[in-house]
Formats: C-alpha cells, sequence, structure tokens
C-alpha cells in the first residue's frame, strides 16, 4: 500500500463553495498580456518515456509517492566499489578514502550490500534501477578505510582528512601533485569476471532484466576525467581506444549474464565530453591543445562521440551482439550560478529560466564558455540517427540548480517538459530534492499533481507558444483514460493572460491545478475553467479559453477524455450503370446526424476497389460537387498487399475551403470518376464499396469514414 501523500490539496474558493463551480476565469485588471498558446492533439504525436523523470539515490517516502520510474545508483564513488565488501572509494570527492558503507553483518556480503538495499527499495516502489559498473580496472581491496595518499608513505599534503590526518590529497604544501604511488594501496583489480561475478549476484536474487531484477547497467561514470577524479589509480587521461575496449568488454560481460538489460554509455562529464577523450582532456587542460588535441588522430580526426558511436555499431556487425543500448551523456548548464546555484539573484535566476533553451534551440547560444547553440537533445537524436540507429538517449546527470526555491522548481518543470517534447528516452536529476522543497513540486506536477497519482500525459502532442520565454507550453495525452494533459510555465516574472486554442479536441470544462510562488507547500485546485466553443468556422479551434498564469506559476490543465466521434455516415449512389465498362462513377453525400458541427478539413473518405490487372495508370476526378470541386482532393493509393475485395482506394478530403459540416446537416452530392489512360474496363461486381446503381443515395457501411485519421465509420475490406 502506499503512504499517504506528502501532497496537499487545496480546492479554489469557488469550487469548494458548490462542489462543482465553473467559471470563466476573467483576467485581473493589472495582468500583462500573453503570449498566444496552442495544442493540437492531431499533430506530433509520439510516446513520452517515463524514464524522463528519474532521479539519483531518491529517498523511498519520495520515490513512492512520486512512483519514481528510474532511480540511479552513480556518481563518482561508484566507479571504484566493490560489492563483496560493500566499499567505495571515495577518490578526489574525500582523500581518495575506501570507505565501507554501514551494514548490520558484513559478515553475510554480498547479501545485504548497499547495492542489495538499493534494488530492494526500488522493488518496493515499482522502480527501475540504474546501477554502475566498472570499467576503470580497480575496485577497493578490502573493507579497510584504506586512503591514496598516505601522508606517512608520500609525504606532507596541502590538505589532510581532520578525522584521518595520515590521508591526503595528494597534493603536496607547494601545489604540485603526489606522482608514482602505488594503486593497490587502495584496490585490486578487477574486469569483466568480477562484473559477471556481481551480475550472477544480482540475477541470482532478483532475476534478469526481463524477470524485474536490474534493468539498466551505466559502463561506469564520467570516465573521460578519471585522470582527475581517480588519479591515484588512473593519473593518464583515458585513450579513446581504452574506453572503447573497455566498454566493449564490460559490456559484453553485462550481456552474457543479463541479455535482457540495457546499457548506457559512454557517460561524459559534459560538452567538452563530446569531442574529446580523456587523453585529450588530461593533456590540453595542461597545454591548451584543444584546436589539436592528441588523441583525435587515432579518431580518424572525428570527434569523440561520433566516432565512438560508430566503433559500438561495428562491434555489433562483427559480432552479432548490441553492447550499448543507451547513448547517455552528463549535462551541467555551466553558466556562473546556475548548476547546484540558488535562487537568490534575479540576473541568475532569469539566465537559469533561459538557458533551459540550451536542451532543443537552434537559436540559442548558450551563455557561458560553452558559446555555441548546443540543441542538446536533438544533438543527441540526430547523432544517433547517423552512427547507430536503433540507440536510445539518456542524460543520467544534470542539475539546473535552485531546487530549494521557486525558481528552480520552473526550470526543472520546464526541463521535465523539454524532454518528453524532445524525445528523450532516459533522464535522472543529480540530486534529488527534499521532499518539501519547490523542486520536489515540479516532479508531482507531471507525476502525482492531485495526490492521487495523476500525472502527466504519455503520448506527446503538439504544443506552440508565441513567447516560451514568456510563457512555455507542454501538451500530452493519457492513454489510461484518454485526458489531455497541457502544462504551462510562467518564466516571466509577471503575472500574465493568454489565450489557449485546442485543436482536435472538445469538452466543456479543464481541471486546473497550480503551483507557484503564493503558496510553496501545496499544488492548489482550483475552480474549473470553462472551454469555450467559437463558431463552426474553417480553420477555427476546436476550444478557447482565456487564462491568467500568476507570476512564478507552474499550471496543469486536465482537459477530460474526448467525446465520442460525431456519427458521419458515407451516403452512396452509382452513377454507372454498366459494372463492367471503361469507368468507375461513385457519388458521396457525407451526413453528420449528429448535434455537433465538423470541420470537414479534418474528414476523409475512402472508397474501396480492385484495379483488374488493366495496365493503364488508374486516374481519379471530381466531376461535380455541392462544395465545389476546388475544395474536394482525391488521392488514389495501391494496398502493399491486395486484399478480398480491393488492391487499391480512392481517399477524398477536403480543403478549408470545404468549411464546417453542419449538425444534421449533408455535404450535398461530391461526383467522381475513376478512368484508365489505356481505357481497359474493370469489373466492379467484386469491389468492396461496389453497390448497384440506384436512384436515391443510401448508406453504404463498406465506404469509410475518418476523423484526424481515426476510421469512425464503415468497414475496411
Amino acid at each position: 500500500m502506499r503512504r499517504r501523500s506528502l501532497l496537499s490539496i487545496v480546492t479554489g474558493t469557488a469550487l469548494a463553495a458548490s462542489g462543482a463551480a465553473v467559471v470563466a476565469a476573467p483576467p485581473p485588471a493589472l495582468a500583462e498580456p500573453g503570449p498566444a498558446l496552442e495544442v493540437d492533439v492531431t499533430a506530433d504525436r509520439h510516446p513520452i518515456s517515463p524514464h524522463i523523470y528519474g532521479m539519483n539515490f531518491t529517498d523511498e517516502a519520495l520515490a513512492e509517492e512520486l512512483a519514481l520510474p528510474v532511480r540511479r545508483w552513480g556518481g563518482n564513488a561508484t566507479t571504484r566499489y566493490h560489492f563483496r565488501y560493500d566499499t567505495t572509494n571515495r577518490a578526489s570527492d574525500w582523500f581518495f578514502e575506501n570507505i565501507a558503507e554501514e551494514n548490520a553483518d558484513p559478515g553475510a556480503l554480498p547479501d545485504g550490500s548497499s547495492t542489495d538495499e538499493f534494488v530492494e527499495q526500488d522493488r518496493r516502489t515499482g522502480t527501475d534501477s540504474v546501477l554502475t559498473v566498472p570499467l576503470i580496472g580497480w575496485a577497493p581491496k578490502a573493507r579497510d578505510g584504506s586512503c591514496g595518499f598516505s601522508v606517512a608513505k608520500y609525504g606532507p599534503q596541502e590538505r589532510t582528512d581532520e578525522w584521518r590526518p595520515d590521508c591526503g590529497n595528494g597534493v603536496r604544501p607547494d601545489g604540485t601533485l603526489v606522482t608514482g604511488n602505488d594503486p593497490h594501496d587502495t584496490s585490486v583489480e578487477v574486469g569483466p569476471e568480477y562484473v559477471r561475478d556481481w551480475l550472477r549476484h544480482l540475477t541470482g536474487k532478483y532475476g534478469t532484466a526481463a524477470e524485474g531484477g536490474v534493468k539498466f547497467y551505466n559502463l561506469d561514470n564520467e570516465p573521460d576525467i578519471w585522470h582527475s577524479t581517480h588519479r591515484d589509480v588512473h593519473p593518464e587521461g583515458a585513450s579513446s581506444a581504452e574506453l572503447r575496449d573497455q566498454a566493449y568488454a564490460i559490456g559484453a560481460a553485462i550481456k552474457e549474464v543479463d541479455p535482457s538489460a540495457a546499457t548506457l554509455g559512454p557517460v561524459g562529464w559534459g560538452w567538452t565530453s563530446w569531442d574529446h577523450s580523456g587523453m585529450d582532456q588530461e593533456e590540453c587542460s595542461r597545454t591548451g591543445c584543444w584546436a589539436n588535441p592528441p588523441d583525435r588522430p587515432n579518431r580518424d580526426g572525428l570527434p569523440f562521440t561520433t566516432w565512438y558511436l560508430q566503433q559500438m555499431r561495428e562491434y555489433e556487425e562483427e559480432h552479432g551482439q548490441r553492447v550499448l543500448d543507451y547513448f547517455d551523456m552528463h549535462f551541467y548548464p555551466q553558466a556562473s550560478g546556475v548548476a547546484f546555484g540558488n535562487g537568490t539573484d534575479p540576473a541568475t535566476n532569469a539566465l537559469r529560466l533561459r538557458s533551459t533553451r540550451a536542451l532543443w534551440d537552434p537559436t540559442y547560444t548558450d551563455e557561458s564558455w560553452i558559446n555555441t547553440q548546443v540543441r542538446l537533445v536533438p544533438r543527441m537524436k540526430e547523432l544517433v540517427a547517423a552512427n547507430y540507429p536503433g540507440t536510445k538517449t539518456a542524460i543520467t546527470e544534470y542539475n539546473w540548480g535552485a531546487l530549494d526555491h521557486v525558481n528552480g522548481a520552473l526550470t526543472q518543470a520546464d526541463v521535465l517538459g523539454i524532454f518528453g517534447r524532445e524525445g528523450l528516452d532516459l533522464a535522472t536529476l543529480w540530486a534529488p530534492p527534499g521532499a518539501t522543497q519547490p523542486g520536489a513540486y515540479a516532479f508531482r506536477m507531471y507525476r502525482n499533481y492531485d495526490g492521487a497519482g495523476g500525472r502527466f500525459g504519455d503520448v506527446g502532442v503538439r504544443a506552440t507558444s508565441a513567447d516560451s520565454d514568456q510563457l512555455s507550453v507542454y501538451a500530452a495525452e493519457r492513454r489510461s483514460d484518454g485526458a489531455l494533459t497541457v502544462m504551462v510555465v510562467n518564466k516571466s516574472g509577471v503575472e500574465r493572460t493568454s489565450s489557449l486554442s485546442l485543436r482536435g479536441r472538445t469538452a466543456q470544462t479543464t481541471q486546473v491545478y497550480r503551483y507557484g510562488a503564493t503558496d510553496l507547500t501545496s499544488i492548489v485546485r482550483e475552480a474549473d475553467q470553462r472551454i469555450l466553443v467559437p463558431p463552426p468556422v474553417a480553420g477555427a479551434p476546436d476550444g478557447t479559453l482565456s487564462h491568467t498564469f500568476p507570476a512564478d506559476s507552474v499550471t496543469l490543465f486536465v482537459v477530460g477524455a474526448a467525446s465520442s466521434p460525431p456519427p458521419l455516415a458515407a451516403l452512396h449512389r452509382n452513377l454507372d450503370r454498366s459494372p463492367t465498362d471503361a469507368r468507375i462513377l461513385p457519388a458521396i453525400d457525407l451526413d453528420n446526424p449528429g448535434r455537433v458541427p465538423v470541420d470537414l478539413s479534418r474528414v476523409t473518405v475512402r472508397y474501396w476497389f480492385t484495379r483488374d490487372g488493366g495496365r493503364g495508370t488508374v486516374q481519379a476526378a471530381c466531376v461535380r460537387a455541392t462544395l465545389d470541386c476546388a475544395n474536394v482532393t482525391q488521392t488514389l493509393t495501391t494496398l502493399p498487399r491486395p486484399r478480398r475485395g480491393a488492391d487499391s482506394y480512392l481517399e477524398v478530403g477536403f480543403a478549408r475551403g470545404a468549411g464546417t459540416l453542419a449538425a444534421a446537416g449533408r455535404t450535398g452530392p461530391i461526383e467522381l470518376r475513376l478512368t484508365r489512360a489505356d481505357r481497359s474496363r474493370f469489373v466492379e461486381t467484386d469491389d468492396h464499396s461496389w453497390r448497384p446503381a440506384r436512384p436515391d443515395y443510401a448508406a453504404n457501411p463498406r465506404i469509410t469514414v475518418y476523423l484526424d485519421g481515426v476510421r469512425i465509420a464503415g468497414s475496411e475490406p
């Protein structure tokens, strides 16, 4: 059973007064005009992966409340972890010390290790696990508390651990690095067999990934900066060849034990990792050789990530096995004060909100030393498509900062919306917010907005803003119940009133949920808002609303499932009295017996027939139409496989000028003609949509009708 949510849902005054009040929400007089917003549920439809809403090391209560989809065990310490000793080396983060995890029964190890406990928490909360496996070749030698740069062994150092003064930071008092130390002071060699041994332990206890065990394995953590973070055992920058060969070896070891598990790599630390190996970064950080890095010739002059993906593809082509499933790169905004920063400086807060454009916008130049158009998620997808198609994309570390401030909550809500719209496959925030911090509410708006498991949709649809720096908008349908969810982030710093147009969806009202600066402790259920249905004019939206978005707020509209499709029917008359001549002459009159007008530009009709082996090209024409043939389109399509009664169909559509089919109205006759260039004959009697000639129009259930591409009437062959 899930715990009671920490989320407080507050009902708006008008709604509380009546229990079902609907208000038009007139804009306050002082609100600034905002950009126009539009959502089109028929356009840009794509699945949104639930794994984009992940975190690193989330506590169990928050993970349970959010039904957290994925959680990562990562970071510098996980590069050197020994599962049999339940010990990590904290590397440069803390004096290169082996630190044993708390364990009530070390004699039972590896059972009861911290990684076992990590997986077990995830199993309790229904969360998929990401564990980091070592490529570096070293792991702690024992549960012993040793350190990489002993003062007694290597001399005085700039800083030492105040609780363990023999452990230094590997920097002499004069600022030079201690070199030539022995990696065996802390570590033992490990390789593919160690990884196989660990996975045998995990699969033996929890099953394979396909059976509910560990689903994902990171191929180490930021291996391109081992020379900095783990320089006590890897002082030289890792070459492209080393990173490739270790990925081959460890990836293959993972797949040997658990073929259903997914691997993620190369897990680079950030923007520099795209072009440069560890060898490049280590040398060029000292010598400034960025224009001509030493490892580039070994990659045939290619950027590191391009070369890496090509090498992973070549491995699969040669061995028949994929050892890389996700292209995973970390990204932290590099502008001063943004990542891990606070929300106290207005200029930095504005920059934080702008800088999310680095995730997608080709017109945005990153405002840091990066100083170029990053377009991170589209760049990842394009790189994969060009070099290793079928590989998914992941960002297993990112942080835009200020998660303890409303500015960070707005930014995080924007980031999650971008991940879904741009089609990222997996993301895990480093590090998670506390359950009561504003950053946690950004996740709640997507994962538990009502305290009862209400979620943002999982089928993304087109959502546009005339100015996304003021108001950004994201939209998705929920497959579970058909609801449309629309998230609007007011980043402008002032209250703004905007119109929201809906296309492809009609409803009378929408639920409204809001989180923002006026109440940092809860998501507020506002009064339902009325959706206005414009007059039935061709091209008009199906619904509109005007809404005032408070400054520094995130607003979620939840529009109920789409209403039943209109009961359109195709009335048919066969104008050709000879079923074996050189013509097919169907006439169609589209009938709308319902009570809702329908935009004809959303409607198509198909007449199914056989070409009967003639050699001449089939041609279609509109002969006469009440709507005017200029407003009627005809498209001929040959089926990839013939069906009983049809190897082709004529699809009739309507231009914008056709207007709207009124309730209880008909289009009037649309007379069509099919002929062949060589004037050869058709045999119509076995055609799916054929009916004998008659003097009037009648319903023909074998002519199919579609609304927004979805069949709503008639039966296909």
